[in-house]
């Protein structure tokens, strides 16, 4: 590989396109021209265009060696279609021989607290993880057929110094005997892991982008709170948190998981800079 092509220019993208720009000549979709300049300080060429708009993206095609796709579905409907005009871009050049997606462990819908492997059903339950789904699944069908090495990342809770729930300690958590697990993996590690994939991911292959961390959410937020030496989040039974906190945070509340990450570091050799968040939080407060 020597061109690049990152979709989706958010903190991630950034953290990524660091370790990228002293070994591959990297282009970078943004929407906004306003952000070409920094890019270009960076040593990275911005293409000016938008997933919504196919016509715009005409000058991706036959662009790249690989693909790093971390731009997320649009608020609404069930199909993605940014990862649909994307794909229909691709096809029309000389193809990618690579691409990652960043994709969510939400499309396993509730597990109840038990262990997932990459192989689990999928019951996406919310509209959200629905759109991911689907990205997941056009990506799959478009790599197979036009035989690109394809990694998809499915991904939990991202957290970093800039990335704590500080604000969300002043909402409810669920009392400990009714709590679900959560999963986390560092900004930066996915950063790493997204990379890792790129170079040594296997033909559509599913990854759990994680950390080693079994926490409950409850446990999360105290942690937090407690390297910030900020009062803990107050507890509620299920019943009552489901009625104090918005549709969209109960979405995540509501599920329980825990995520195994075996693959990440046996066929992508991925070494953790923090196995789990209270390697970081420990870190932080030296």
């Amino acid at each position: 590989m020597k061109r690049i092509l990152i979709i989706g220019c958010g903190d991630i993208a950034l953290r990524t396109l660091t370790r990228l720009v002293h070994r591959y000549r990297v282009y970078a979709l943004v929407r906004n021209p306003e952000y070409c300049a920094g890019l270009r300080n960076l040593g990275v060429i911005p293409m000016v265009g938008d997933l919504d708009d196919r016509t715009s993206l005409v000058r991706l095609a036959g662009l790249a060696d690989g693909v790093l796709h971390f731009a997320p579905p649009p608020v609404n409907g069930n199909i993605d279609t940014r990862t649909r005009n994307l794909l229909s871009v691709l096809s029309r050049g000389t193809l990618p021989s690579c691409m990652v997606y960043i994709s969510t462990s939400g499309v396993y819908g509730d597990c109840k607290g038990a262990w997932v492997s990459e192989s689990h059903a999928l019951n996406a339950q919310s509209p959200r993880a629905q759109r991911r789904v689907d990205a997941e699944r056009q990506i799959r069908d478009w790599a197979r057929r036009n035989e690109v090495r394809a990694s998809i990342l499915r991904v939990p809770g991202i957290y970093a110094a800039t990335r704590l729930p500080l604000s969300r300690l002043q909402q409810p958590c669920i009392v400990a005997a009714e709590d679900g697990y959560t999963n986390h993996i560092h900004a930066d590690d996915l950063a790493v892991i997204s990379l890792a994939a790129l170079e040594r991911g296997k033909p559509c292959r599913v990854y759990h982008a994680s950390d080693d961390s079994q926490m409950k959410m409850g446990e999360y937020f105290d942690a937090v709170a407690d390297a910030h030496g900020l009062p803990h989040a107050p507890r509620m039974t299920r019943c009552e948190v489901q009625r104090a906190v918005s549709p969209v945070m109960w979405s995540f509340m509501n599920e329980s998981r825990r995520l195994g990450n075996k693959r990440i570091k046996q066929e992508l050799k991925v070494v953790l800079k923090y196995p789990t968040v209270a390697d970081f939080l420990s870190e932080m407060k030296r």
